[in-house]
């Protein structure tokens, strides 16, 4: 049991580590982050930091915010008219490309789940030919007591490639699931800057058709404007990034499953091909 807890705490503190490295890493590289003063003093400062638990209203909050950018993407998506192709492309690709993510992460994590009970059976199994071969005779114990040892090693590994597997293969493409919902947040604050300048350039029609507080209805019209090019360049910036980002860390993810896959394919070969023969030697 104590072996157990140990694989499975090493699991978990080898999935927080390389998520929260991924995470840094892009701050870090961000060419907006990277110089932020607050990003700084997280990276370098060497006392205590003092963080704010999150409360129910923060929670609450999170939702909220999360129902609002769905109901604008809905709306928006209906009533505003995107004229560049490339947004609208990127919209449409991101809609199906976050669906498919979020299915192949469900059967990840349902593969996972099925992969760790297989080693539990290993467990089960051990245990109980452990407890037969105390009730048998000194040749067919030694005999059932190897077996026993060796569905326990295979359990080890069964799990360690069930961790393995969790660590390279979903949280990737959970990490990008996330990603690519963020991904979709962006063009819907896009949206709603288009929405606003559209909202100024009426306000500017009727403002002059009535000649009256045209100046600051060209001013916001300006601000409107420029705002939503700001954001549009920005936004183009960041997505491109996410293509050229995402490919190359599924590409090495993969890899590296792979490269434990066949790690793990011969340490469990090794371990029948021993096996057997200590079996064999029990006879």
């Amino acid at each position: 049991m104590k072996e157990e807890l140990e694989d499975e705490y090493l699991a978990t503190f080898k999935k927080t580590v390389a998520m929260h490295e991924v995470f840094l890493q892009r701050l870090a590289a961000h060419p907006v982050f990277r110089g932020d003063a607050h990003l700084r003093v997280f990276l370098e400062y060497e006392q205590d930091l003092c963080a704010k638990p999150r409360g129910r209203m923060d929670l609450i909050g999170g939702l909220m915010r999360s129902m609002t950018t769905t109901t604008d993407e809905i709306y928006l998506g209906a009533t505003v008219r995107d004229v560049n192709d490339f947004f609208e492309q990127e919209t449409t690709f991101l809609q199906e490309y976050y669906s498919h993510l979020k299915e192949a992460v469900a059967k990840v994590d349902r593969m996972t789940t099925k992969h760790k009970e297989v080693a539990d059976a290993h467990i089960r199994l051990s245990s109980c030919i452990t407890q037969l071969a105390t009730r048998e005779q000194p040749p067919t114990e030694r005999f059932l007591t190897r077996a026993a040892e060796t569905f326990d090693k295979c359990r080890k590994i069964e799990g360690r490639m069930a961790s393995d597997q969790d660590l390279k293969l979903a949280d990737t493409l959970r990490y990008y699931m996330r990603d690519a919902h963020a991904a979709k947040a962006v063009l819907v604050r896009r949206l709603r800057c288009l929405a606003a300048y559209e909202a100024a350039n009426r306000n500017l029609e009727k403002a002059r058709a009535k000649n009256k507080d045209v100046h600051a209805a060209e001013q916001a019209q300006a601000d409107a404007c420029a705002k939503f090019e700001q954001l549009s360049a920005r936004a183009r910036e960041e997505l491109l990034d996410f293509r050229t980002r995402r490919v190359a860390a599924f590409r090495k993810s993969l890899l590296d499953l792979a490269e434990l896959e066949i790690k793990h394919a011969r340490s469990q070969q090794e371990l029948f091909r021993k096996s057997l023969q200590v079996l064999k030697e029990c006879q």
